[in-house]
């Protein structure tokens, strides 16, 4: 990556987004999001915030192409969306219907879940350790 036109094509290309649908979660024109990717326009600091938030980059990487292209996330944060994506399934989608299984339960089939859990850890300890390692 060259610049943060190309930088800025990388974020669109990674959301799976068409420019289009781009341009109208910027609320800016089709026109002036091809033109930042081609770098005949350079965004504004308003802009470059926009894109951060919309999309989670880091904008230390989005100006200057060091670091994480995204930002770490805390648990909760990515918890938050996760069931921002389940929230917005169908009704009929079967992770939905899991979720709100789950939501349904007692506080005692709660615990019961989490020694079930517990008890998983101890048959497979590596892949947590394994994923602790990528966050």
């Amino acid at each position: 990556m060259d610049g943060i036109s190309d930088r800025i094509s990388m974020v669109i290309a990674e959301s799976g987004m068409k420019k289009v649908e781009v341009a109208k979660k910027l609320n800016v024109s089709p026109p002036f999001v091809s033109e930042l990717c081609s770098g005949a326009k350079k965004p504004s600091a308003r802009t470059i915030s926009d894109l951060c938030q919309a999309f989670g980059v880091s904008e230390n990487w989005l100006r200057t192409g060091e670091g994480q292209m995204y930002e770490p996330k805390t648990r909760n944060e990515q918890l938050a969306a996760f069931f921002g994506k389940v929230l917005s399934l169908d009704d009929d989608d079967y992770l939905k219907r899991i979720c709100t299984a789950l939501s349904r339960l007692s506080d005692e089939q709660l615990k019961k879940l989490i020694e079930i859990g517990e008890a998983l850890e101890v048959v497979f300890p590596e892949k947590d350790k394994k994923e602790e390692a990528d966050q």
